[in-house]
């Protein structure tokens, strides 16, 4: 745990918001290609010809940008699924909680902003460009990202 201006940071929160995060999108994802399976079963071969071969179309073009979308999130969640919150490093890895001079990383999967109290963690991966400079460091290293400073405080 890392303690920030007035809460407690814990890896466990942190690994069980990426998990729902996951799972929340992956709902979302399969409802939506229900409804276009739907769509696509409730089209009917009528004399609309081109009108209909046309709308056909775009619902499987839609059902594969979907399956797409799902197979990355199927990636998030096997990428999940190694990050070890138990670990202990001194260097930057999957599954470290990063303490910045600017602010608070978890090194996982992108999935936004994890609020504690007032103060927010960025769930990030290790593809993200930040992601990608701070993979390695160790405290007491410094970043350049966008123009700004960024010095490691501390790894957990």
């Amino acid at each position: 745990m890392i303690h920030i201006k007035r809460a407690l940071i814990d890896k466990n929160d942190l690994i069980g918001y990426c998990h729902k995060f996951v799972a929340n999108r992956m709902v979302r994802i399969q409802d939506n290609i229900s409804g276009v399976q739907e769509s696509l079963q409730s089209e009917t071969k009528s004399s609309a010809g081109d009108k209909h071969e046309t709308g056909r179309a775009m619902l499987q073009l839609e059902r594969e940008k979907l399956g797409q979308q799902l197979m990355e999130a199927e990636k998030m969640k096997a990428v999940l699924n190694k990050v070890n919150i138990d670990n202990e490093s001194t260097s930057v890895a999957l599954g470290s909680l990063v303490k910045t001079s600017k602010t608070f990383y978890f090194i996982a999967i992108s999935a936004g902003e994890f609020k504690v109290g007032e103060d927010a963690v960025f769930c990030i991966s290790v593809g993200t460009p930040i992601g990608r400079l701070l993979l390695g460091k160790s405290v007491g290293d410094s970043i350049l990202f966008n123009e700004n400073q960024f010095e490691i405080l501390s790894i957990k």
